[in-house]
């Protein structure tokens, strides 16, 4: 399993149909719909040992959680962004594709506790 924390950003919408996003960028505008964690702390090195077909994200914000399941892209190699997609493109900055989840279907009582720029979530990968 990994673990990494991001925050929440005023400006986070979590609307995008076909992907989400978490980025090390401490700061969001208005068009980044997919980005649903700001400031984020992961590790490449420690996500590029994962080998597995498929991948669950579990998303916790104090007691609400949500969950995503995708097929792992082996090539990922982003320093900055993880990014999970719906369909099967992939770039140096998808973690996962064929996901079962987008930023609009994350629970919405989660993004609202995102738009606080203190809070924070953990993120485990599974």
């Amino acid at each position: 399993m990994i673990r990494f924390s991001a925050c929440g950003h005023p400006n986070l919408l979590g609307t995008h149909k076909t992907t989400l996003e978490f980025t090390k960028d401490k700061e969001l505008t208005k068009n980044g719909s997919c980005i649903i964690g700001v400031n984020s702390d992961f590790n490449l090195s420690e996500i590029k040992k994962l080998d597995k077909d498929n991948i669950k994200i579990i998303i916790k914000v104090d007691e609400l959680r949500d969950e995503i399941s995708c097929t792992q892209n082996r090539e990922f190699n982003s320093e900055n962004e993880i990014v999970i997609r719906l369909g099967e493109f992939k770039s140096e900055r998808t973690l996962g594709t064929r996901a079962d989840k987008a930023a609009k279907h994350i629970n919405r009582k989660i993004i609202e506790k995102l738009k606080n720029p203190e809070q924070k979530m953990i993120v485990e990968i599974r």
